[in-house]
């Protein structure tokens, strides 16, 4: 289609109309364009037919004729209107189930409404009926008073009897009406008289807010008790409880309330009317609380703080409760005497194996069953000189003690000390004569000896047993242990297992991943898993037992000695442990002895007179001190080190310990060490890597020793001056073990990281596991891939292989170290 210019037009079918539209394009290019718009299409009814229909269609529907749309046929208006009367159907269908079941529900409404009614009317009923019971009684004791009055002043029979008669013929239907008024519903107030609900609380009740707020349940029967008292002859004020109220030295005013079991407001306004302005958390003194707790009219029961100890049961057991329980044996003697070695032949195993330098480093307990099925409870005490004191300990809790003497050495010092605290403990002792093997053993020569000590064996006819015993062929064992086991039953050893527990200390240290451990050896009562206990200045809860084979056990019965799990701290070795009943009452106990603990030791250092200070200040002034930081991995050790130390020096030179402690170095450490100038020395521990950084920024010298004879040789050498040359240690690097391999004919290989310094071939190896040694020794192979090398530089990997020990796990840190001369002087 075209117009007359001959340009292109938009054509439609029906009528078109014309127009010209304007487009408009990019670069300002415009286009005139003729558009055609198609007209609306009006439908014109035809003469003698309803609006909206045609000549061909069906007459609309009845009903709605009007609204038929344009260009619907009959068949689809037939069947639209077919869906709507069904439509309707199943609304008229729901809407009559929608009435039912709301029918359903306010017949349940009102059934339920008439049960609440019925039961307000058999309450009510009852109460009428006590109401009356009340009234009846009240009569009747009236009429006994109106009687006995009567009998005290006679009158007249014949005036008395006409004048009684009317007055109780007046007052009953005063009383029958009053009654009848009482019991009378009032309008307005519900069904149950006054104050009462009528039935349950409905949403519209709620919704509609009539009559406000209504009483609780509760307040209506407080309501209903206070009107049965009153009929009853009126209200009977409650009778005071006087309580004995505990007063220690200060007392918080909401404690003291609890205690006197008053409201806390009414003993602050007490004490407001005493001139004292108190909050409910201030402390008030002793004075002050027993004016309240008198005014309150309760009894004034003094207690001191030493009464927190109270609670620990110190009942003695009756005589039937006793059972047996295993003997406790001490091993004692000389160093180097073959103390571990011979428990470790009783045991089967070898403990001495893990012992730095063959020393015993700390006590350990063990439980031995022998063939005749006795049990024995051994302690082991290391023999150096300096755990003389956890050698006393070990004596206190023992039964026997079993002196271990070398045939081919004789009584030595450590010897004469175990008699001494073996007859200071007063517990018997048997003589086992070690290493009776050897060709240089003189066992007479040993009973001899003994006798300058006032022991005199059997075999010189004395009391004290002695057993020629070697620890390496297993000579004597079986007699050793059946002397010990005589030995016991002369002593009748009991205890009662079913009391509360109570145990000594026999060794504690800081482990990691655990905590802080105790060693307890239970000596009366029965200690379980869960128990609340106090040890010493700590407390806890038993989190978990675990015995000398490694295994948790959950209970412990006495002269068992079970590692405890759950302090709150480090106790010290010979500490008393007793269960509580609660965790409040531990706690407490335990604050009470760390403060008088403190006290003592602030006592101790305040004590002095004028005369001491000059003369100290003098002392002092001609003195040189070498100030020391030890670092151990049990408490034990760390006391007898810093025991060690006090022994060492003389009138020039002294030794001064500034700290000594259990675990691990610390930064805290080391700022201490810095501000005294004194090295660090650890003991079986090592620096974590934050202390090994700052030691190197601060210039703090750390050492680490592993047997205690290395520590205190040293210390001596730079506190006496003999500072001639010695093997020092140098720490040349640290190696971390990644993976372990299993090589065919060289063993368990370590996957490692340098991640420090240089692993040369020829230096020393320590293998650290969380700090602490494990293992000291040499390498057996250091490869770089396949291939033997000298060393390996920081940042390469490795293979690593120690000589004769294959305890190594991942996550373990290989240190590498070289001996050297170094040239000390003393500064």
């Amino acid at each position: 289609m075209s117009d007359n210019d001959g340009k292109k037009t938009l054509g439609v079918r029906g009528g078109p109309r014309s127009g010209n539209v304007k487009q408009s394009f990019s670069h300002g290019r415009t286009k005139n364009v003729v558009v055609e718009t198609k007209r609306k299409r009006v439908v014109v009814p035809k003469p003698g037919t309803a609006p909206g229909a045609t000549s061909t269609a069906k007459p609309a529907p009845a009903g709605d004729p009007s609204k038929r749309p344009a260009g619907i046929s009959d068949a689809e208006l037939e069947r639209r209107m077919k869906a709507l009367a069904a439509a309707k159907a199943r609304e008229a269908e729901e809407a009559e189930k929608r009435a039912a079941k709301e029918k359903e529900r306010e017949e349940e409404r009102q059934r339920r409404r008439e049960e609440a009614e019925a039961k307000e009317r058999a309450e009510r009923e009852r109460e009428d009926a006590l109401k009356a019971k009340a009234d009846e009684e009240e009569r009747a004791r009236r009429e006994a008073e109106e009687a006995k009055r009567a009998a005290a002043a006679p009158t007249p029979p014949a005036q008395e009897a006409p004048a009684g008669r009317a007055a109780r013929a007046d007052a009953a239907p005063s009383r029958k009406h009053d009654r009848d008024r009482d019991h009378r519903p009032s309008k307005g107030k519900g069904m149950g008289g006054e104050g009462r609900r009528s039935g349950k609380l409905t949403l519209n009740q709620a919704l509609s807010g009539d009559g406000g707020r209504q009483k609780s349940m509760a307040a209506m029967k407080r309501k209903q008790e206070r009107a049965r008292q009153k009929a009853m002859g009126g209200h009977v004020e409650r009778e005071k409880i006087v309580r004995d109220v505990q007063l220690p030295e200060t007392i918080a005013v909401s404690e003291l309330a609890v205690r006197m079991a008053e409201r806390v407001g009414d003993v602050i306004k007490a004490l407001m009317n005493n001139g004292m302005m108190v909050t409910q958390n201030e402390a008030i003194d002793a004075d002050t609380a027993e004016l309240i707790i008198e005014e309150f009219g309760h009894r004034v029961v003094r207690v001191s703080d030493a009464d927190v100890e109270d609670v620990i049961d110190q009942v003695e057991d009756e005589p039937e409760d006793l059972k047996p329980r295993p003997p406790v044996i001490t091993i004692m003697g000389h160093v180097d005497h073959g103390k571990t070695s011979l428990l470790d032949a009783i045991r089967d195993a070898k403990v001495v194996a893990g012992e730095a330098g063959g020393i015993t480093q700390h006590i350990g307990a063990y439980q031995v069953t022998t063939d005749s099925g006795a049990v024995l409870t051994f302690l082991d005490t290391p023999g150096h000189a300096a755990f003389t004191s956890m050698r006393a300990r070990g004596a206190q809790v023992t039964d026997i003690v079993v002196l271990v003497v070398a045939a081919d050495d004789a009584v030595m010092p450590q010897t004469v000390e175990a008699i001494n605290h073996a007859k200071a403990a007063g517990v018997p002792m048997i003589v086992a004569i070690n290493k009776v093997d050897k060709p240089e053993a003189n066992p007479q020569k040993v009973r001899t000896d003994l006798l300058q000590h006032e022991v005199v064996v059997e075999a010189l006819s004395g009391d004290v047993q002695d057993v020629e015993v070697s620890a390496i062929s297993g000579q004597g064992l079986d007699e050793l242990l059946e002397a010990i086991a005589l030995q016991a039953e002369i002593l009748e050893l009991k205890a009662n297992p079913d009391r509360a527990a109570e145990g000594a200390v026999i060794e504690a240290q800081l482990d990691v991943g655990r905590g802080p451990v105790a060693t307890v050896l239970v000596q009366k009562g029965t200690l379980r898993q869960g128990d609340i206990f106090v040890v010493g200045e700590q407390y806890g809860k038993v989190r978990a037992l675990v015995d000398d084979r490694g295994e948790r056990v959950k209970e412990a019965g006495p002269s068992v000695p079970v590692e405890v799990l759950g302090i709150n701290g480090t106790p010290e070795a010979g500490d008393v442990l007793n269960v509580v009943g609660a965790e409040a009452q531990a706690r407490e106990i335990a604050e009470y002895r760390e403060k008088v603990a403190k006290d003592k030791r602030a006592a101790a250092g305040a004590a002095v007179t004028l005369d001491q200070l000059m003369a100290s200040a003098k002392e002092s002034a001609n003195v040189v001190e070498m100030p020391i930081l030890i670092k151990s991995d049990v408490q034990g050790s760390a006391e007898a080190i810093a025991q060690a130390m006090e022994k060492i020096g003389n009138e020039e030179v002294r030794v001064r310990v500034l700290h000594s402690g259990v675990g691990a170095i610390t930064e805290s450490d080391i700022g201490l060490a810095e501000a005294s100038g004194a090295p660090v020395l650890g003991f079986n521990v090592r620096a974590n890597a934050p202390a090994r950084q700052s030691a190197n920024q601060k210039g703090v010298e750390i050492r680490y020793y592993s047997i205690i004879y290395d520590l205190v040789n040293d210390v001596k050498a730079a506190a006496s001056g003999l500072l001639g040359a010695e093997i020092r240690e140098k720490f040349i690097g640290y190696a971390q073990i990644k993976e372990v391999f299993k090589v065919t004919g060289v063993g368990k290989v370590a996957g490692c990281l340098v991640t420090e310094g240089v692993a040369r071939r020829s230096a020393g190896v320590r293998l650290l596991r969380d700090d602490v040694v494990i293992h000291e020794g040499t390498l057996k192979t250091l490869k770089r891939f396949k291939d033997e090398v000298a060393e390996v530089q920081s940042g390469q990997e490795c293979g690593m292989a120690f000589e004769n020990y294959d305890d190594i796990r991942p996550g373990d840190v290989i240190e590498i170290f070289e001996r050297e001369e170094v040239e000390r002087t003393l500064e």
